[in-house]
């Protein structure tokens, strides 16, 4: 077997090793996720520097070793210069870079992951300086795009509960919808308090069954030695939907932008604000980190980077 290979890859994350070498985690799309080290890509007139920096899109001959595999040849075929040079986008590529960091595989092939992760850079880079809710809109339609990929949409289109399609109300300025992380998505809060009134109704009815021989039942339990029930007595067990956890609430507005995420494209919502593209990036991050089983650390960027951008326009 060959101690080289080829692969294409965008770089995902970097560290240090030794004096003047670097480790890099490369997402490829013949090999999914590797490790390799570029030797001397901290020194000044390295000609892998540049090339082992973060979302930069390589050609590679790589030699496999022992332990890490090592970087010989690198030809640059993209970069993604407009990122670095605005904090909000820089931000959510990192953001998006750990989303990708937790799906990929190694050692099998992952194009369409490669892919998307390419398109939603080149989106976060085309969105105007001017816009941050821009930069917002296009991160959680990439956390959405990433999320689907590896099949953990959250259900936005229907309740949870109920199966039935929810419809923003745009007429009643008090409307709103739950959200639900461990249901898997959004519920109708009028069939979460059906559900809830029809529970309390049944454990009335319970009750009332257990004034009888179900009391015997009962008394069973409590003493050890008792003899078995008579035979006139019925036990009644009752299967009760569970009421789901309602972990935040939305608006019509961010439940309009939320099914909005699943189309190829953005979509321009009128009316639609930064708090509104907030909201849903952070409903979004606690699902996606609930369902990683990790939190996503350059979340805190993005809160750093909007409530400084907010306090500047206020």
């Amino acid at each position: 077997m060959s101690r080289t290979y080829k692969a294409t890859g965008i770089n995902l994350k970097t560290q240090a090793l030794g004096e003047s070498d670097k480790i890099v985690t490369i997402l490829t799309r013949e090999f999914g996720l590797i490790r390799a080290v570029a030797p001397g890509a901290r020194k000044h007139n390295s000609s892998l520097g540049g090339r082992s920096g973060m979302f930069v899109v390589n050609e590679l001959l790589i030699a496999k070793g022992r332990s890490l595999d090592k970087i010989t040849q690198a030809q640059t075929l993209k970069t993604y210069p407009g990122l670095a040079k605005d904090l909000g986008k820089l931000a959510a590529s990192q953001y998006l870079a750990e989303i990708v960091l937790c799906e990929a595989l190694s050692e099998q092939p992952q194009e369409e992951l490669y892919d998307l992760f390419n398109e939603h850079l080149h989106r976060l880079e085309m969105v105007s300086n001017e816009n941050p809710s821009g930069v917002l809109a296009h991160l959680a339609h990439g956390v959405f795009h990433l999320l689907a990929l590896a099949g953990l949409t959250p259900q936005v289109q229907i309740c949870c509960l109920s199966q039935h399609p929810l419809k923003p109300d745009f007429t009643d300025p008090n409307w709103q919808v739950g959200f639900s992380i461990p249901a898997g998505g959004t519920v109708s809060l009028e069939a979460r308090e059906r559900l809830r009134k029809e529970g309390e109704r049944g454990a009335e009815e319970q009750r009332g069954r257990g004034a009888g021989g179900q009391r015997e039942i009962n008394n069973q339990f409590l003493m050890p030695n008792a003899p078995s029930p008579m035979p006139n007595t019925q036990t009644v067990v009752v299967h009760r939907q569970e009421i789901p956890v309602i972990s935040c609430r939305l608006g019509a507005m961010e439940l309009a932008l939320l099914q909005h995420l699943s189309q190829p494209e953005i979509m321009q919502v009128d009316g639609a604000k930064d708090h509104h593209w907030l909201s849903v990036e952070q409903t979004l991050r606690q699902y996606a980190q609930y369902q990683l089983g990790r939190p996503i650390r350059s979340a805190t960027l993005i809160d750093s980077y909007f409530a400084a951008n907010h306090d500047a326009t206020v």
